[in-house]
């Protein structure tokens, strides 16, 4: 396996107000794009080429990326002019690949954060004859996803949608997001259409009795489609937790980037990122947070589990736990903001204008 077509067209609506300028696999985890992640993986699994399927703000990619040669890698873009769903994305990405028929690609979703073991997942496509496999795992509660139970030999059953009974917990096997094809399998999806691959070309194939194969893969995983979850996945790149070899330093405790500043005093702990350009001042904590670059965490202030936008500013002793501000944000001096509070782009909060607490 040489291919893959790594699917960047989303939203990430979910994500806003990070994903306002720019798009989701582009919002820095861990000091560099998360795509950097994405990218750096499938090279050291062997992927030599790869096509990104974008569509929202697709004009970024390029620019950051070239060509991929600084990768290693030989990376070619191709754009929705309308989103095309995720089976839509794989086809119309479908005529860069160089693949013959019975070859396998990899196709993976940008915005999936994994240990995977991406050369196993080929070794069960080559050794089972499947025409699809499935990077599948296993969550303590199923109820927020489609269901893939398989037979003994991990060959895929069924797919089901959300079970909304316990009965319907037939299994804690969930769909992961990463797939091997059989490159002639990718020309059987419609072209110039929307096509969801989990409702539409998945259970299409099941039922044309296609061989769809399941790898239960238990290392780290997190789908980063809320702005908890990617803190969260941030600090654990950060903390060895999740492995990726495009993180800019040794994991620990805190990385700060080369041109960042940070006080003598001030604390940083479990996985803060401290982008390029940003400044956190005397007495400041900040834990298990990412302070994207140019942002300014003032004296005193307590930033827990949060993300700071680019040029966001949180004043003297404000008090943050799991929120995020948005790009160009201030927020002011002495204020609390609790857990999914979201402040918009360019939004100026006043000093002491929101408190949870007496302000004596």
């Amino acid at each position: 396996m040489t291919e893959a077509i790594l699917l960047v067209g989303g939203k990430g609506t979910r994500l806003r107000p990070l994903t306002v300028h720019t798009p989701k696999p582009m919002v820095p985890a861990a000091g560099v794009p998360f795509l950097t992640h994405q990218l750096a993986r499938a090279r050291a699994a062997g992927v030599e080429h790869i096509v990104l399927a974008t569509s929202y703000l697709a004009e970024v990619f390029e620019p950051h990326f070239g060509d991929g040669s600084a990768l290693g890698l030989r990376i070619e873009y191709v754009t929705e002019e309308e989103p095309l769903g995720t089976g839509g994305a794989i086809r119309n990405a479908a005529s860069r690949l160089h693949s013959g028929p019975d070859e396998p690609v990899l196709v993976f979703n940008g915005d999936i954060l994994t240990g995977l073991d991406i050369r196993a997942l080929v070794r069960t496509h080559e050794t089972s004859g499947a025409d699809v496999s499935l990077h599948l795992t296993q969550v303590t509660d199923p109820r927020a996803y489609g269901l893939v139970p398989t037979d003994g030999t991990g060959r895929v059953l069924a797919f089901l949608e959300k079970p909304q009974t316990p009965e319907e917990i037939v299994t804690d096997q969930i769909n992961a997001g990463a797939y091997v094809f059989r490159r002639s399998v990718i020309d059987t999806i419609p072209a110039g259409r929307v096509v969801s691959v989990e409702r539409e070309t998945f259970p299409g194939l099941l039922a044309a009795g296609a061989h769809l194969q399941g790898m239960v893969d238990s290392t780290y995983w997190l789908d980063l489609g809320t702005p908890a979850a990617f803190v969260r996945g941030s600090a654990d790149l950060v903390l060895g937790k999740a492995p990726s070899p495009a993180v800019p330093g040794r994991c620990g405790d805190r990385l700060v980037l080369p041109t960042a500043r940070v006080a003598p005093d001030a604390k940083l702990a479990g996985g803060t990122v401290v982008g390029e350009g940003a400044f956190v001042a005397e007495g400041a904590r900040v834990f298990g947070s990412t302070i994207l670059p140019g942002a300014v965490i003032e004296s005193g202030a307590v930033v827990t589990d949060s993300l700071i936008g680019t040029r966001a500013r949180v004043g003297e002793r404000a008090v943050l736990t799991g929120t995020v501000i948005g790009d160009g944000a201030v927020v002011g001096a002495h204020n609390e903001l609790r857990e999914g509070v979201r402040v918009w782009c360019d939004a100026t909060i006043p000093a002491g204008a929101v408190r949870f607490s007496s302000d004596r």
